[in-house]
């Protein structure tokens, strides 16, 4: 029986401008500064791209909620976020839905750039709120555990009490395996380690164990410049294993015509996978939104 046909949308969430030198690790910037120009601070636009989809298993289901605005105000200007309100919730009420319409909200990783939408606005002398107050949060368990227990290198990353708030809420599902109880056979996930322990990608396949669908490739890829198999992030915590990661993974897309949604992409929110003529991965026929696009 063949799944019934979804719709998509890209929905943007909260800008940022970060150090270009960061974004593209161990790439030197006469390079990088070709495929993305930085400012006079160095910095390169990034979006933090959610993606839409409606009717999937019956759900609305929220894949990442992006940085958002919870941040106090130095810390927003530290981390360079660009807008001073909730851009995500913009994004749904123009579709006509409100944070409490999402039945399921899929988290690649707790890193703040990709979960903090999940909070309210900063509001002085406030404890950090939850919103999606029916929602069921979809965590990786092995990066839920390295969010409980983060390192020093990357502490900085989490929200601290977010995972606190999850938990209260009774709604967290931690997923260790290919699927979710609410998502169903329609969403297949696989796991990655270099970026972060326990990196959750979500496919979406238009029936269940065929090609052609759309997979999220949060910060395993976040952008078209980092298709290019070598390249890395100065975040990422094994580099050398991403690599690794990141070639067969890309075989499997263009083997099986899996498109790439990215999140951080200023400019493009999805695109296709080929060689080139020397043999290495690139994103070809980009698009730059996704609009009740159906799969």
């Amino acid at each position: 029986m063949e799944a019934p046909i979804v719709r998509l949308w890209s929905i943007s969430g909260n800008s940022q401008r970060l150090d270009g030198g960061a974004m593209f690790g161990n790439v030197p910037k006469a390079l990088w500064s070709r495929w993305i120009e930085p400012d006079t601070e160095n910095r390169i636009p990034l979006a933090c791209r959610c993606l839409l989809v409606r009717d999937l298993n019956g759900c609305n289901v929220l894949f990442e909620t992006g940085i958002g605005v919870f941040f106090e105000p130095n810390l927003r200007r530290r981390y360079g976020v660009q807008e001073d309100h909730h851009i995500l919730l913009d994004g749904l009420a123009a579709l006509g839905l409100g944070d409490e319409d999402i039945d399921a909200v899929v988290l690649s990783h707790l890193h703040f750039d990709h979960a903090g939408g999940l909070l309210a606005p900063y509001s002085r002398d406030e404890p950090l709120k939850l919103l999606f107050p029916r929602a069921r949060f979809i965590v990786g368990r092995t990066h839920w555990q390295r969010a409980r227990q983060p390192h020093p290198r990357d502490r900085a990353s989490f929200i601290p009490g977010l995972c606190g708030l999850l938990e209260q809420t009774g709604r967290l599902e931690l997923v260790d395996g290919e699927t979710s109880t609410v998502l169903g056979p329609q969403v297949r996930f696989s796991y990655s380690e270099g970026h972060t322990p326990g990196l959750m990608l979500a496919e979406i396949q238009p029936v269940p164990g065929a090609g052609g669908g759309l997979v999220f490739c949060a910060d395993l890829i976040p952008g078209k410049p980092w298709v290019h198999v070598p390249v890395t992030m100065g975040y990422d915590r094994y580099p050398e294993r991403l690599i690794d990661e990141k070639q067969p993974f890309l075989d499997d897309k263009q083997a099986r015509r899996v498109r790439l949604f990215f999140t951080h992409d200023a400019e493009t929110a999805m695109a296709e996978v080929e060689c080139d003529e020397r043999g290495r991965y690139v994103a070809v026929r980009a698009q730059a939104s996704l609009q009740d696009w159906p799969l």
